[in-house]
């Protein structure tokens, strides 16, 4: 049957790319029921509510600095080993129309934990809306896929293998959801040592949460563990935060000092 060839456009390079070095990762994902009826009686009485990728992005930012092992990394250079980050880099997905098409491009937020969710909405809302060359970020990869596939592949590896560099390019986790889609995605691939999403949530606040790690830096109990004290984070701290804003007592900036 004739068909027709379709050229490989810089944003499906990117994805490529990105595959490539994900399949090989041994990675495992570990689920957990959560119950976020704090956190969403919280939202309701703000006007307009914050995003739920804000919350769950500020929620899971406070959780990487009470845990080292969603700040590590497995590297090769100089040799194996884990390389520890003093705070978290959050490199989210966001789908955007460039040139007649629907691209997936990343951007990257330095200790989202230092943020207020407010802010974390401005920056995404941002990322979401402005001009895709008018992000950094976004202009720096498309400018990057239209290098030879030798060279991207070269630089890639040792993007993700210098333990200095690895964050600045590529962020500490990843965090991609569609559940505003009424679908989830069940089995991601990522470079990096975690990736957070969800599937929609209920009128009671019911969600299935997801960790999706390396099991190279991090064991399942750990995350396990790290879930519950998730939800635990989600119900109280973010909650709070939250509550504050009803009351217009939040401070724009939640914490100054790296996690440690």
């Amino acid at each position: 049957m004739r068909g027709r060839s379709v050229k490989l456009s810089a944003p499906r390079r990117l994805v490529g790319d990105l595959m490539r070095f994900s399949i090989g990762i041994p990675r495992v994902t570990v689920q957990r029921r959560m119950h976020l009826g704090p956190l969403l009686e919280a939202r309701k009485v703000l006007h307009p509510r914050p995003s739920w990728t804000a919350i769950f992005l500020k929620g899971y930012a406070l959780l990487a600095c009470e845990t080292p092992g969603l700040r590590r990394a497995y590297v090769k250079l100089p040799w194996p080993q884990l390389y520890e980050y003093p705070t978290s880099v959050a490199s989210i997905a966001h789908e955007r129309d460039y040139e007649g098409e629907r691209a997936v491009l990343l951007s990257l937020i330095k200790g989202p934990e230092r943020y207020s969710i407010p802010d974390l909405n401005t920056r995404l809302l941002a990322a979401r809306s402005r001009p895709v060359l008018k992000i950094r970020e976004f202009r720096r990869a498309l400018k990057f896929a239209r290098a030879p596939a030798p060279v991207r592949r070269l630089l890639m590896w040792l993007g993700l293998n210098l333990g200095r560099q690895r964050a600045n390019f590529f962020g500490t986790f990843q965090f991609s959801v569609y559940s505003a889609l009424g679908a989830e995605s069940l089995n991601p691939l990522t470079p990096l040592t975690t990736l957070l999403n969800y599937g929609p949530i209920g009128e009671d606040g019911s969600v299935d949460v997801r960790i999706h790690y390396d099991h190279r830096v991090m064991d399942g109990a750990d995350v396990a563990r790290a879930l519950e004290r998730f939800e635990n984070i989600l119900n109280e701290a973010v909650a709070r935060e939250l509550n504050e804003l009803a009351s217009d007592v939040a401070s724009p900036i939640i914490q100054s000092e790296p996690c440690r």
